[in-house]
């Protein structure tokens, strides 16, 4: 499934705490300029409507959480639900994961770092854009903390093995763990939208965790 259109959003919202281009990210790499105190951060690659950034930065404030999301109007959508709800601790870049973790991101830095429901590519000649191949593997090896971890998760079951190859050959990685779903407990309950639609479809959906070494 692609994305659907987005809603809409108060346009007098200030998005100047949550929402940053590229040329915005401090080189080098340092959290004071991004965000009020620095904390343990995780980073969401793609952040789609920004539903895993709202609720677990409100549910874990001592944490600081970066979205990096290609896509400008995602990007902006989802800084504007950030910004709705005061958080200070979270924030969208709109920017190239794979540039951003190569050129700004230093070694173990990085608590957790969440891909949920990438672009699957479905032609084959465009499987080399795909976000898990062994050079993004690597850079987020490098980027994780000793006992940090990356949650994976996609509805597509040929993109799940492919990744889990990938990841399979990262010696500082261990892993899969199985990720087994959890009942929502409300309407928005979940970790994405995406994985709301795949839910309520019943569409099945793969989700592995690894660990640091």
């Amino acid at each position: 499934m692609g994305r659907r259109a987005l809603g809409k959003w108060d346009p007098a919202l200030d998005l100047s705490r949550h929402f940053l281009e590229w040329d915005d990210l401090p080189s080098p790499w340092d959290q004071r300029p991004v965000f009020e105190i620095s904390q343990p951060l995780e980073i969401e690659v793609g952040t789609g409507k920004g539903l895993f950034l709202q609720s677990e930065a409100a549910a874990v404030p001592e944490r600081n959480f970066l979205g990096i999301e290609i896509s400008r109007k995602y990007a902006r959508f989802s800084a504007a639900r950030l910004a709705g709800q005061g958080l200070k601790n979270a924030c969208v870049v709109r920017a190239d994961a794979r540039q951003c973790f190569r050129e700004k991101l230093p070694a173990a830095s990085l608590v957790a770092v969440h891909v949920y429901f990438p672009d699957p590519w479905w032609k084959k000649r465009h499987h080399k854009r795909r976000i898990m191949t062994a050079p993004f593997v690597s850079e987020i090896a490098r980027t994780l903390q000793s006992e940090g971890t990356l949650h994976f998760w996609t509805d597509v079951k040929e993109v799940f093995e492919n990744a889990l190859e990938v990841l399979a050959n990262e010696r500082l990685l261990r892993g899969p763990n199985e990720v087994g779903p959890r009942k929502a407990e409300y309407d928005l309950d979940y970790r994405t939208h995406f994985e709301r639609r795949m839910r309520l479809a019943g569409i099945g959906v793969h989700r592995a965790e690894f660990t640091k070494h």
